[in-house]
């Protein structure tokens, strides 16, 4: 795989979990508010996936598990031989995904090579296309969020809400989407150098907590993130 990053543990990216976090080069999306705009670009990863296996083997005691995040993983040819090394060392594996590659998604499902997933969902279908930066086929979004609800794992959806580009109506459109059953989690968006729009601004804690709550008078399983 062409990995970018590697962080050696968090305690707070794989619910529940002591974990690694591997970082994928490649983004088919180009999402304004990106915090790993340096991801975005398909080009040679920097890390040997062969050292982050060798450091997994020596720390596999220590963690539960890896998560694997980008740029966009789905999008790498070797992601099913790599999640096959990590899960024959005995590690769990969450994947973070766009969701525009519906038939990895299934394919890595089926092999049973994936514990967790948490799936970004950008907007109301409405805005989708503006908010990730690129034309987005809504369908293959629809087939993954119906994989992932029906897949019997761990799972989770979530938005990360930038005030120049949603509502509550957008955010209560996104709920009727992914289902008042299914976990949602808002996240606000938090300015940095890394990010592709410098005019992007988030939502005040006060804000945030205001739209959960009239959220939840319909969809009970929505909550604020980091905050």
């Amino acid at each position: 795989m062409e990995i970018s990053g590697f962080e050696k543990m968090t305690l707070t990216d794989y619910p529940g979990s002591v974990a690694a976090i591997v970082f994928t080069q490649g983004c088919n999306f180009k999402c304004p508010f990106c915090h790993n705009s340096n991801l975005i670009c398909f080009k040679n990863g920097t890390i040997d996936e062969n050292e982050i296996l060798d450091y997994l083997s020596k720390r596999k005691k220590m963690l539960d598990g890896v998560v694997i995040t980008g740029g966009e993983p789905t999008m790498q040819k070797d992601l099913v031989s790599f999640l096959n090394k990590v899960k024959e060392l005995g590690l769990k594996v969450k994947l973070d995904t766009n969701g525009v590659k519906p038939e990895v998604l299934k394919k890595i499902i089926e092999l049973n090579l994936i514990d967790y997933i948490a799936m970004d969902i950008k907007s109301s279908n409405n805005n989708y296309s503006v908010v990730s930066g690129v034309s987005v086929d809504l369908d293959k979004i629809s087939e993954s969020v119906k994989l992932i609800k029906e897949s019997g794992l761990d799972f989770e959806f979530r938005t990360t809400v930038v005030k120049n580009y949603h509502t509550l109506n957008d955010l209560l459109g996104i709920c009727e989407f992914v289902g008042k059953d299914s976990k949602y989690f808002l996240q606000n968006f938090e300015s940095s150098s890394r990010v592709l729009d410098a005019n992007l601004k988030g939502f005040t804690k006060d804000e945030l907590l205001e739209m959960c709550a009239k959220l939840n008078e319909k969809f009970p399983n929505v909550k604020v993130r980091g905050i």
